[in-house]
């Protein structure tokens, strides 16, 4: 019983790696509360006063925004052996985040992806400091990644867990060498790739400059995709990018990822929410500094611009 958990904990942790999540229960209108990987999944006791994992961590980053995974009233926002805990009643269902600096009151309304704390140190794992997430109805533990939207668990074989060190080992491997890893990120719009990345001829003022991203033929009103999971980091409107949405990946890998979408029409997201992989969040335009409807896709690793092609699905 114990090594199926951990396989499934395993296969959780490798397709959230993957861009897909697992889940165990009927879908809820949730979303994940950190942009960042699991790095270790839910595996409860076979008895309720033996050791086990009650919830799930989430790889992030001292500081990060920590949002409501649903909808719900907070009924705890304090410390708790020394560490900042919110919880928020969900009805039936109560979910709680720890390490966390609470950023609400006890009572307070929270709105699904509405930001509750930052978070914390105190909770140490794989990769850095993590979010405890967990998901009670009742008396009984339940794992969080089942309120997510995104098909059934496969259970693999016993030998699939060391495939998924090697996936992983892989995958860090080829992001510190700056090697391709094709569909990391899902392609935002259907298009091709009208302009490359790298240094060329700037169609409007003439002039060589470095092209940060690449441009993905789209027509105007298509609508423009996540390419991960994320969270909200902007919205904003300047004269060269005309409309600009920035997202926060997290840590993959150990380096901090971050994707940015220019020229739509307009965003249908805010600040601070959660969204998941594929989600829409806008429609292809043509603002700014620009010669026609394109979506300009940018990815940036730990704060530098680097080859979107490197991640983009085929």
């Amino acid at each position: 019983m114990a090594k199926q958990r951990a396989l499934v904990s395993g296969v959780v942790a490798l397709c959230l790696w993957l861009g897909t999540a697992p889940s165990v229960a009927a879908a809820a209108s949730a979303v994940p509360p950190l942009a960042g990987p699991v790095v270790r999944g839910f595996d409860p006791p076979d008895q309720p006063w033996l050791a086990g994992h009650r919830g799930v961590d989430l790889l992030g980053t001292i500081g990060a925004a920590v949002v409501t995974a649903m909808a719900g009233r907070v009924v705890y926002a304090g410390t708790l052996a020394g560490r900042g805990v919110v919880v928020v009643s969900h009805g039936a269902l109560r979910t709680t985040y720890l390490p966390v600096t609470p950023a609400v009151a006890v009572g307070a309304q929270v709105g699904t992806g509405q930001l509750i704390g930052r978070l914390g140190g105190g909770h140490a794992c794989p990769g850095g400091t993590c979010l405890h997430w967990g998901l009670k109805r009742g008396d009984t533990y339940l794992d969080p990644l089942s309120l997510l939207d995104a098909g059934p668990v496969r259970l693999l074989p016993a030998t699939a867990t060391g495939l998924i060190g090697q996936v992983i080992t892989g995958r860090t491997r080829a992001l510190a060498d700056g090697g391709p890893l094709p569909g990391l990120l899902t392609r935002p719009v259907p298009g091709a790739v009208g302009s490359a990345f790298g240094m060329r001829l700037h169609p409007i003022f003439r002039e060589w400059r470095l092209h940060n991203g690449v441009d993905l033929t789209a027509g105007c009103g298509t609508p423009i995709r996540a390419a991960a999971d994320a969270r909200v980091v902007s919205v904003s409107r300047d004269p060269a990018s005309g409309n600009r949405l920035e997202l926060d990946h997290g840590q993959v890998g150990g380096r901090h990822l971050v994707t940015i979408y220019l020229h739509a029409q307009g965003f249908t997201v805010h600040p601070g929410a959660g969204v998941r992989r594929g989600q829409i969040v806008g429609r292809v335009g043509s603002t700014g500094w620009s010669t026609g409807c394109h979506l300009h896709f940018t990815v940036r690793l730990d704060g530098r611009y680097t080859d979107p092609e490197r991640f983009l699905s085929p």
